[in-house]
């Protein structure tokens, strides 16, 4: 039997009693149009989720505190990240190139969800570990790779990389799975691809696989329940 929610009214007056590191999950908002995004951090090969999103007791106890344990993204390679990302969320956020294998070692789902909540928005990698590209994906960060990989050593911090119609082109990108970049500093242009199939462009699209499931998911009010329920 399915317990009916309370109604709507009813329902805005609950307290809901959480512990101190216990916050809401920080809202995703789905990707925009165009991406004009600053290079805030180049890393090299085997990037592991615990360089990402150091673990240990430490951090552990606000694992249901993203502010707070947003201040942990990569401290060990780069202890002012997060200052970093954060000044750039309110502008469209940022992007990282990586070398290969970004994002081995543990499932860590926190190694995206963190720093999506900075501000991260496409990694550009050589290659990515197949576990940490679909974390990046369930939390609407875009993982692309170089089809040229020599092109990593002409991407500098600071550089700002620009995806214009980007919703298009992911759309367009279903058989092709190519997409262009430009650095219009540099006068640059060259393509990336991905390995996603389509389900997974439809939840970067949405910004994240909550958003996507919200999307799609029936909405539960007090009498659709009690409706159920006298069937």
């Amino acid at each position: 039997m399915l317990i009916p929610p309370l109604p709507e009214e009813e329902a805005q007056h609950v307290e809901i009693v959480k512990g101190p590191n216990i916050q809401t999950l920080p809202s995703l908002d789905p990707l925009p149009k165009n991406l004009e995004l600053p290079i805030l951090l180049k890393v090299g090969d085997d990037i592991s989720t615990d360089e990402i999103m150091p673990a240990g007791a430490r951090v552990l106890p606000y694992r249901s505190n993203i502010p707070k344990m947003s201040e942990y993204v990569f401290e060990f390679i780069d202890p002012d990240y997060d200052k970093r990302a954060l000044e750039h969320t309110q502008s469209g956020g940022h992007t990282i190139i990586a070398g290969e294998n970004y994002g081995q070692g543990s499932s860590r789902e926190h190694a995206a969800l963190a720093p999506r909540y900075l501000g991260l928005r496409v990694v550009i990698a050589k290659s990515f570990a197949r576990i940490h590209r679909m974390n990046l994906v369930n939390f609407g960060i875009l993982p692309l790779i170089f089809d040229d990989p020599s092109l990593y050593d002409r991407l500098e911090l600071g550089d700002v990389i620009t995806l214009d119609n980007i919703r298009e082109q992911l759309a367009a990108s279903v058989e092709s799975r190519r997409l262009t970049v430009r650095v219009p500093l540099k006068d640059l242009k060259f393509k990336v691809s991905h390995t996603l199939f389509p389900r997974m462009i439809e939840v970067v699209l949405a910004g994240g696989l909550t958003n996507w499931t919200k999307e799609r998911a029936p909405v539960q009010t007090f009498a659709t329940v009690q409706k159920k329920n006298d069937q």
